[in-house]
């Protein structure tokens, strides 16, 4: 993440990759869900797990129909679809166990990376949780990124790769939003750093654009095949058709 490349992205956050071609690159505390294999009390909304696809599954592991969804923090078309899609998708369809939700970070840019370290710092009990809160918060964090100054920009890509997104968090106050939700600095500050977590992520976009090459996002597959849609409306009666 060189300064030009940093530059650029904030340019272009609110356009590149979100809802078009794609390209490569609350306040109170959390309460972690179970994250076991087995519905609690029914309700298979309860049940979060990590996939070896460094995805986060909600609902039923072996669901009949088993959606994916690739999302972007900092994308409005990914954040329109959360607020609309969301809530009947996990009341109506992953609750009972006849669909699972997998959403996959789709990085676009450096903040956007900073921001799904952060949402996927504490495990896969809060991970939904924050993803939408995340969303709520998108219009300020675009604003603020917006506004950063050339030089904060230069400053922050000279830094080594390993303090830049702590950097940016710093300056767009995410660990400061995140605290509010029970992520701890000290914490905060090694998912920053985590290497392996960045490669996670990169790795799932280059999966991405290199298996589905899907268009942009939000993008989605049923049962591995990739939807030409992005939005609730359009994704709800192919989930139906496919037996959800």
């Amino acid at each position: 993440m060189m300064p030009r490349f940093l530059l650029l992205s904030v340019a272009v956050l609110a356009l590149g990759a979100c809802g078009g071609t794609s390209t490569e690159n609350g306040t109170a505390a959390n309460t972690a869900a179970p994250t076991n294999a087995s519905a609690s009390a029914g309700n298979w909304a309860e049940t979060v797990t990590k996939t070896a696809d460094g995805g986060f599954l909600v609902g039923n592991p072996n669901a009949p129909v088993k959606l994916v969804e690739y999302a972007s923090l900092t994308c409005h078309v990914c954040k329109d679809f959360a607020e609309a899609g969301y809530r009947p998708l996990i009341d109506n369809y992953v609750s009972k166990g006849t669909v699972s939700l997998e959403l996959r970070n789709y990085v676009r840019d450096p903040i956007d990376l900073a921001a799904s370290l952060l949402t996927r710092c504490q495990g896969a009990g809060p991970y939904l949780q924050l993803t939408e809160q995340t969303y709520d918060n998108q219009p300020a964090l675009l604003e603020q990124a917006q506004n950063l100054s050339t030089e904060t920009l230069t400053r922050i890509g000279n830094l080594p790769q390993a303090q830049q997104y702590a950097a940016i968090a710093n300056e767009l106050g995410l660990k400061d939003f995140y605290a509010q939700r029970g992520l701890g600095s000290q914490r905060a500050d090694a998912c920053l750093a985590d290497e392996q977590a960045v490669s996670e992520l990169v790795a799932m976009q280059r999966r991405a654009n290199e298996e589905y090459q899907i268009p942009g996002t939000p993008a989605f597959l049923i049962n591995g095949e990739l939807q030409q849609v992005t939005n609730w409306q359009a994704l709800e009666p192919l989930i139906r058709a496919a037996g959800g």
